[in-house]
C-alpha cells in the first residue's frame, strides 16, 4: 500500500474533525428544540382543554420544530452511529473490512442520494422563497419557505457528515488507526 504524506492526513484529519464538531454542535443546539416542542403541546393542550382556546399558529410551531429536528439533526445521528443498521454480515467483517464497505457505501449510496436531494428539492424551495410561501392556514405561521429551505441544509449537513465519515473510513483504511 502506498505511504501518504503525514501533511495530506493532518489535514484530511482536521478537515473530518471541523465537519464533526459543526454537526456536533448544531444537533446538540437542535436537541434543544426538542423541549420547547413539548411546553409548547403542554401548552397547546392546557389552553384547549381548559380555556378553550385554540391556536393554529402555536399548532403549526410545533410541526416546524419537529420537522426541523428531524432534517437538520439526521446528521448528528448519522454522526454518532445513531441510525438503523441491518448488520448480519457486516458484524463479523474485520474492522478493515468494514471501514472498506463504510466507504463503498458512502461513495455510492450515501453521497449520491445527498446530491440527489439537494438537485431535487432544490426548485421546490426556490419556488418556496419566490413567493414568500406563508401557512394555507388562517392565522397560521408565514415562514413556510423557511421550513422547506431546512431540506437543503440536511442534505448539506448530511453530505458533509458523510465526507468526515468517509475520511475518517479512509485514514483507518490505510493506517490502521482509529480517528
Amino acid at each position: 500500500m502506498a505511504e501518504f504524506p503525514q501533511s495530506l492526513i493532518l489535514f484530511l484529519r482536521r478537515f473530518a474533525q471541523a465537519i464533526d464538531l459543526i454537526n456536533d454542535r448544531l444537533g446538540r443546539a437542535v436537541s434543544l428544540l426538542t423541549i420547547f416542542m413539548v411546553l409548547t403541546q403542554f401548552t397547546l393542550v392546557a389552553l384547549r382543554y381548559f380555556l378553550n382556546i385554540n391556536s393554529i399558529a402555536l399548532q403549526e410551531s410545533v410541526l416546524y420544530m419537529h420537522a426541523t429536528v428531524f432534517l437538520l439533526a439526521a446528521a448528528y445521528t448519522y454522526q454518532q452511529n445513531g441510525q438503523v443498521r441491518v448488520d448480519i454480515f457486516y458484524q463479523r467483517l474485520s474492522r478493515r473490512s468494514q471501514a472498506l464497505v463504510n466507504m463503498i457505501g458512502i461513495l455510492f449510496f450515501l453521497i449520491p442520494m445527498m446530491v440527489f436531494i439537494f438537485y431535487v428539492s432544490w426548485p421546490y424551495v426556490a419556488d418556496s422563497w419566490s413567493i414568500q410561501e406563508g401557512s394555507r392556514e388562517a392565522g397560521g405561521l408565514a415562514a413556510v419557505f423557511i421550513l422547506k429551505t431546512n431540506i437543503l441544509v440536511m442534505a448539506t449537513l448530511l453530505g458533509m457528515q458523510s465526507l468526515s465519515q468517509f475520511v475518517s473510513e479512509f485514514l483507518f483504511w490505510i493506517g490502521g488507526m482509529e480517528t
